[in-house]
């Protein structure tokens, strides 16, 4: 059967949180396992460590390749197996800076400029000025996906416009410049609405960040689980232990939804409407469970922590094999372009 190829990325913001985890990695191991029915892999799938995007909301470079292996180690120890998956460093395969030019006479202001999650990042960050480069963050994107032949693309909801640049950009490269033996360069990716799990932090005001000091990371051992569940919100009208409480809006209970069995489950909420369970017990069950989910990745991380050199042979080899299929894409390009030395 057919196999597709997916691309998919993080930004390197170091150690990564239960909301990385939820949100995108479970479904990375996901499509990088899946099988057909006759046993082959129905993905091909490549994870880029996106360094170049970093630098649109930060020209602070001092911490980025610490950034980078310490998140290549969440991944490792997750579950990217770089024998299925090669990683690589978006800053050190050059053909995505160089697909990125092309592709920016491809596409207007105008029409970037009428992107809806650059409107809402731009209020999210409160920019002042918009540099070119996060006018340009879905043009990037596009030679992400499109350097590699993605074919599909799994994303959000709120991602899809980014998408549809990416179809765009494909459909007018290849209107414009076909390929003398291939024909169409590149495919138009489809969109693969997936369902992403978003924790709420520990705060309960805002979605998992470092930044608001409101995550649990992946990192973290069942001692530090502990220490910040604690002061976690609850269900603000449950005051003593005995009170009738409302799991559906207590963001504890929303972590028992992700990390406890269903028995479990099933016993934490009849326990909190009825008023038998206080909270001091249900964040203590609910910290368990969450560091019995981490425990084999805590495992894989220490592994991969004592082998420095090992982390960073896997992230060279991924970035070879990265830089040759890159390289062939740029060839394709060039000869449909008629770009490079003449045939004459």
């Amino acid at each position: 059967m057919s196999i597709q190829r997916i691309l998919s990325g993080m930004r390197p913001t170091g150690r990564l949180h239960l909301g990385h985890y939820t949100g995108a990695l479970e479904n990375w191991i996901a499509q990088q396992n899946l099988l057909h029915p006759d046993g082959s892999r129905a993905y091909e799938t490549c994870f880029l460590i996106a360094d170049y995007h970093s630098l649109t909301t930060s020209l602070d470079t001092s911490s980025l390749y610490a950034h980078s292996i310490d998140m290549l180690i969440d991944w490792l120890a997750a579950g990217v197996d770089p024998d299925k998956s090669p990683v690589f460093r978006q800053s050190q395969v050059k053909e995505h800076s160089e697909l990125f030019l092309i592709f920016s006479m491809l596409v207007t202001t105008a029409r970037l400029e009428r992107n809806p999650t650059l409107k809402e990042q731009v209020r999210d960050l409160n920019m002042e000025s918009l540099v070119y480069g996060h006018l340009g963050y879905p043009v990037l994107q596009a030679a992400d996906i499109l350097l590699y032949k993605g074919n599909v693309v799994p994303v959000g909801e709120d991602q899809i416009p980014h998408v549809e640049i990416t179809r765009e950009i494909a459909r007018k490269f290849n209107s414009h410049y076909q390929h003398p033996e291939l024909g169409d360069v590149f495919p138009e990716p489809s969109p693969k609405i997936t369902k992403f799990a978003r924790l709420v932090g520990l705060d309960g005001k805002a979605k998992m960040s470092k930044s608001l000091g409101n995550t649990i990371l992946l990192s973290d051992g069942p001692d530090e689980v502990m220490k910040k569940m604690r002061p976690a919100v609850t269900d603000t009208l449950k005051v003593r232990r005995n009170d009738p409480g409302r799991p559906e809006v207590c963001l504890v209970f929303s972590y028992h939804q992700k990390f406890t069995g269903e028995a479990q489950l099933a016993e934490v909420e009849a326990g909190c409407r009825s008023g038998a369970l206080g909270c001091v017990d249900c964040k203590k069950m609910c910290a368990a469970n969450i560091s019995a989910e981490l425990a084999p990745i805590l495992e894989r991380r220490k592994h991969y922590e004592e082998r420095p050199e090992m982390v960073k042979e896997i992230l060279h080899e991924g970035e070879t094999k990265a830089r040759k299929i890159a390289g062939e894409t740029m060839k394709e390009v060039r000869e449909a372009m008629n770009l490079g030395e003449s045939n004459a």
